[in-house]
């Protein structure tokens, strides 16, 4: 039993030992452009395939891709390979990243949490501003 419950912790340990050597990065996502909010999931998504423990930000404009009720330019597909800033987003979503809307999105919109894709969350601004304060953290604006 007891070596049950060593190996167990040092399973823990290392997985833990392992996520704090991984790279961090949040984007945060403002622009209305589709174009520039696909990039912008184009390389999280990429970041995510490379190790970076990824999450999206999505403020103004951008905060309307997390709607359930998206407007057209988020879930539009576009070329070259007819991915949508969306759909892509969910993608992220599912590899693992964490999707938030800005603190005073919802409120600005006047419209409640029942108005998001499952899984988005609203970011708590302490926290987060001691995320993107982290020494392992990238942060990219688009």
């Amino acid at each position: 039993m007891k070596r049950l419950l060593l190996a167990a912790t040092l399973v823990a340990s290392l997985a833990s030992a392992a996520q704090a050597d991984q790279k961090r990065l949040i984007t945060v996502v403002t622009s209305s452009d589709p174009q520039i909010q696909l990039m912008a999931m184009v390389l999280t998504m990429q970041a995510t395939q490379q190790g970076a423990l990824a999450r999206l930000l999505l403020c103004g404009p951008g905060g309307d891709i997390a709607l359930e009720e998206a407007p057209k330019s988020a879930t539009a597909p576009q070329p070259p390979r007819g991915m949508s800033p969306q759909g892509l987003m969910q993608s992220i979503m599912a590899a693992g990243g964490r999707v938030e809307v800005c603190a005073i999105y919802l409120p600005g919109r006047g419209i409640g949490t029942d108005m998001l894709i499952e899984g988005v969350g609203i970011a708590q601004p302490p926290e987060m501003a001691e995320a993107m304060l982290a020494k392992d953290t990238a942060v990219w604006s688009f």
